[in-house]
């Protein structure tokens, strides 16, 4: 299933989503660098990003990870390269059509009207052509996927950060429905305000959205076992350059750690799991 209501409406024609193949390449980082004064934040960053796959973007603080994802909202300017989303330049893209298919969960959200949590998931709806009983049928099935059912009527601003967050995970997964591409999904540290069994909910569901939909997940996280247990793949970011890119066994090596955190760590590798335990 592309989209949401690809399987739930199959009578709606208009506009039939467009099927990526799986594990094709739909993002491409050409040359990427972007300055802010006379500081380099992005050196000639060369990344292709898959569907169907987490990539998770990792680095110390200040290495560029939420720079990139900027780039892809359009948040950044380049100073120089291009980036291209499903073959087209992104400048060139229409931002009412991109939205249907891209969207972005940042760190911080505010919101000062007291909105309901349902109708901050509502927001979501925006790009979407649906009737509105399948946009309440949607905000509520959103609800369900970050388990705040019990909350709809609450107000958005009584929440925790960390209900504030799934709330807002909700409104993206609300806003890619109806993607006519393979959605792209960027995540900014989702689980930072989150407690441990909520982040690893939300991870999870990344990566079922990946696996079983086709999206492109990009995360930025902190935790290097989670990414680790989670994504597909690693990009690691150390002052702007890609210093390390490939499978969490191969990207996340000790000498890796030691010379982008420096920091010595224990591996262990669990019989089984091929993803690398780091202490």
């Amino acid at each position: 299933m592309l989209s949401y209501f690809a399987k739930e409406t199959p009578q709606n024609t208009e506009h039939q989503p467009v099927v990526t193949p799986i594990n094709s390449a739909i993002i491409e980082f050409n040359n990427v660098s972007v300055h802010i004064g006379k500081k380099s934040v992005l050196n000639n960053i060369n990344l292709q990003i898959k569907s169907g796959q987490v990539t998770a973007l990792l680095g110390p603080n200040g290495a560029g990870k939420s720079s990139l994802l900027k780039c892809l909202s359009q948040e950044a300017t380049l100073t120089s390269g291009e980036i291209k989303v499903w073959g087209n330049t992104l400048p060139l893209w229409d931002r009412s059509c991109l939205a249907k298919s891209l969207a972005v969960l940042p760190q911080h959200a505010s919101l000062t009207f007291p909105f309901k949590v349902h109708e901050v998931v509502k927001m979501g709806l925006y790009p979407l052509t649906i009737s509105q009983q399948q946009g309440n049928y949607l905000v509520d099935y959103q609800l369900e996927q970050v388990a705040l059912s019990q909350l709809k009527y609450r107000s958005y601003s009584t929440l925790s950060g960390g209900e504030k967050q799934r709330v807002q995970l909700a409104r993206v997964l609300t806003q890619l429905a109806q993607a006519e591409q393979s959605p792209i999904l960027l995540l900014d540290e989702p689980t930072s305000a989150l407690d441990l069994a909520q982040q690893h909910r939300v991870l999870s569901l990344a990566r079922e959205l990946a696996h079983q939909h086709n999206y492109a997940v990009i995360v930025v996280l902190h935790d290097l076992n989670q990414a680790s247990r989670y994504a597909d793949r690693l990009v690691i970011l150390d002052n702007g350059s890609v210093v390390s890119d490939g499978a969490p066994i191969e990207a996340l090596t000790a000498e890796i750690i030691n010379k982008v955190w420096h920091y010595n760590p224990v591996v262990v590798m669990e019989p089984g799991n091929p993803a690398p335990l780091l202490f």
